[in-house]
């Protein structure tokens, strides 16, 4: 993963070195000096804090179990990111995480820069109590690079509102007197957590697809036609027809993505395939998505994956292995699961005509560059996935200000921030040749390269 990370990096400076615009006062050696300083800090993280958990668990027996904190760059502003409780978290895939986080912040003009957390543990192994101590462990060990102007952690993969509000509780007490609110966002809203924030990333996931798709075309139709790019032409196709869409991930993000979808009065939506780590749900004509997420929320997060259950949630479909909705011929795939979902292995059976990616990391580097040479629009994670990110930003204000938005507020906000995104790498993705996910890390390092350029730190 480090090695795509310097990659990223390294093709983002190519491309902006030719850039005669970018930097014009650096020149010759100095420019090339420059430009080596950016690769070295951009590619590389400030800091790596890990440690091992010692948890009692309450059967007596005594476990240590990995945690890691790794802030990569804090340039735009405090370090910000999730804290993910999963098995296969790594120390490589967190500096992964956490540069990207960086680079996320920087394209949506969120004044944070990245951070990542991780524990590796399966949360369904352990009991309310053990987790509640892991939680609180954790803010212990790391108490000293966290905080609402050094550090901001938020919920990730296996965790969520209950533990976030464990661990600012476990703040408030290990920092009395000090400002707390602020400490973690994603809490629940009693705690000081803003409205529509587990909604967030879900609804954010499909506006981008929906702007690029409807919005954008409705208003630059003619000049896309004229651009002879294999993108437009894709996007074209697509546009004001029936739409067939599968999702891979019926938790937090894919389950509200979904929905959206169903629910979207501006296109002609069907979501055909839906998959979470037990089965996939097809039906051709479209699945009850209501009722599918009425059922997951009565048991335990799951889809109905026998006939019995189908049966019992009244949705009529088809029930097949969890990585066929993957392959399923449909016009839109939403990836809102694990990263590494798509690779060498199964990039060719794909057939969406476009790829949203809601996970982070879903597509690996050489299935991106195989589908992007046949025309497959990719909106990467970094655009698309950037809903939590953007909300827990005007969580953290309004815990500063102790003034809340409603949730009507919090969602117009948040879609007139992602459009403003949208609006500004949209005309330069159909207008070059070169992909979505690129024209996003060009720009991300391009404001990057520059703030470190004026606050001195190239020298």
């Amino acid at each position: 993963m480090q090695s795509q990370t310097r990659a990223i990096v390294q093709e983002s400076l190519n491309a902006l070195m030719e850039d005669t615009n970018f930097l014009p006062d650096l020149t010759n050696g100095p420019r090339e000096k420059a430009f080596s300083s950016l690769a070295a800090v951009l590619s590389t993280p400030n800091k790596i804090h890990k440690s091992f958990l010692r948890i009692v668990l309450e059967r007596g027996e005594i476990v240590r179990i990995p945690a890691f904190r790794v802030q990569h760059n804090n340039a735009l502003g405090p370090y910000k990111g999730g804290i993910r409780f999963h098995e296969s978290v790594n120390e490589e895939e967190v500096i992964n995480l956490a540069f990207l986080m960086t680079l996320k912040n920087s394209l949506h003009d969120v004044p944070f820069g990245g951070g990542k957390g991780g524990v590796i543990v399966n949360p369904r192994e352990f009991t309310p109590k053990e987790l509640n101590l892991i939680s609180k462990k954790y803010v212990q060990y790391f108490a000293d690079v966290i905080g609402p102007d050094k550090d901001i952690p938020a919920p990730d993969m296996g965790s969520g509102e209950r533990e976030m509000d464990w661990m600012m509780a476990e703040y408030k007490n290990i920092k009395p007197g000090e400002p707390y609110r602020g400490s973690f966002t994603g809490k629940s809203v009693i705690n000081g957590g803003s409205l529509g924030r587990r909604e967030a990333t879900g609804k954010g996931v499909y506006f981008t697809f929906r702007y690029m798709i409807h919005e954008f075309i409705q208003h630059n139709q003619e000049w896309l036609k004229k651009t002879n790019n294999v993108f437009a032409k894709t996007a074209l196709d697509l546009y004001e027809k029936p739409l067939s869409i599968a999702v891979q991930g019926f938790g937090n993000v894919g389950s509200v993505t979904a929905l959206e979808a169903y629910q979207c009065q501006k296109l002609q939506n069907k979501v055909i395939a839906v998959s979470d780590r037990n089965c996939t749900l097809f039906h051709q004509d479209g699945l009850d998505i209501p009722s599918l997420v009425q059922f997951t929320a009565k048991n335990n997060g799951d889809l109905p994956y026998t006939d019995e259950m189908l049966k019992e949630s009244g949705v009529t479909a088809e029930i097949l292995h969890r990585d066929e909705v993957l392959s399923i011929d449909c016009d839109v795939l939403m990836l809102a699961a694990l990263e590494d979902q798509i690779h060498q292995s199964n990039k060719e059976q794909i057939k969406a005509k476009v790829i949203v990616e809601g996970a982070n990391a879903p597509v690996t580097a050489d299935a991106d560059a195989y589908l992007n040479e046949k025309g497959t629009i990719i909106i990467p994670d970094i655009l698309a996935n950037a809903g939590g990110v953007i909300v827990s930003y005007f969580e953290w204000l309004q815990g500063r200000e102790t003034q809340f938005y409603n949730e009507d507020e919090i969602y117009r906000k948040l879609f007139t921030k992602m459009e403003g995104t949208m609006a500004t790498i949209l005309p330069k993705f159909f207008g070059d040749p070169h992909s979505l996910r690129q024209n996003c890390y060009i720009h991300s390092v391009m404001k990057l390269s520059l703030i470190l350029y004026k606050q001195g730190k190239l020298y």
